[in-house]
């Protein structure tokens, strides 16, 4: 079993979904973790304590990150309560689909990349500057990123553009043992756009009718891959883009 003892993990927007499946899984692994969130501290604090139940140290701290002043506070709060960071997943996002190029606004488009782009981005920039030698830079992207789907340009796009930081920042640093790389999920059941049962039937039909596993990805399959690159299994393992999507075609 891998272990993250004596580490410390913070993941942006872990008060649910993915992120707080992450956060789970690295507490009990041993990690001491830094849980954000953007306005659902009511969802922070029930993750919080799911942590501390682990017996694992975990802090809670709001920030936005479209605003890079946030991110900042993010960090040095990481650092001041546990005087360092080891593994960062840049992870808060916002999704918009079935909304064709003909039809999405200039406030829409601002709105994701604002989060998805430029979050990713600074996140990824303040955890360069602050993660520890050897450390894990994980960023959680989209399978649209690789199979474009009707209705979904603008969350595409926005998800899109940090993969390519993946790639730079891993040539950047990996003189210092850091690890770069990205995730890239298929559509995640239970979560996101399908936390509530029945939710946008006809996408759903069209993403199973693309997988021959028949199923949507589900958190832990995540969770699981996020696992391996925060281990040293991964540590030769650098500027890479792994799909978890069943060989889905969309």
């Amino acid at each position: 079993m891998n272990s993250l003892k004596n580490k410390v993990a913070l993941i942006t927007g872990s008060a649910r979904g993915l992120g707080k499946a992450i956060a789970e899984r690295y507490a009990a692994l041993g990690a001491d973790i830094v849980l954000n969130y953007s306005r659902d501290k009511a969802s922070a604090d029930e993750v919080e304590n799911n942590i501390k139940a682990m017996g694992a140290r975990v802090i809670s701290a709001q920030a936005d990150v479209s605003k890079v002043a946030d991110i900042k506070h993010l960090f040095e709060a990481a650092k001041k309560s546990f005087g360092r960071i080891d593994i960062v997943v840049a992870n808060a996002g916002i999704e918009m689909v079935e909304t064709p190029v003909t039809q999405f606004t200039e406030e829409q488009f601002d709105r994701l990349f604002s989060i998805n782009t430029k979050g990713a981005y600074f996140t990824m920039q303040q955890a360069a500057l602050n993660v520890e030698d050897k450390g894990r830079i994980i960023y959680i992207a989209s399978s649209t990123t690789a199979f474009p789907v009707a209705g979904m340009a603008v969350y595409g796009g926005s998800k899109t553009t940090p993969r390519y930081l993946v790639d730079v920042l891993s040539k950047e640093i990996g003189h210092r043992g850091v690890t770069v790389n990205s995730i890239i999920p298929f559509a995640v059941d239970h979560s996101g756009i399908f936390a509530e049962e029945g939710s946008y039937p006809e996408l759903r039909k069209s993403l199973l009718d693309s997988c021959p596993m028949g199923r949507l990805a589900e958190v832990e399959d995540v969770a699981n891959i996020a696992e391996f690159f925060a281990s040293n299994l991964s540590s030769f393992v650098n500027g890479q883009h792994l799909l978890v999507n069943g060989g889905a075609t969309q």
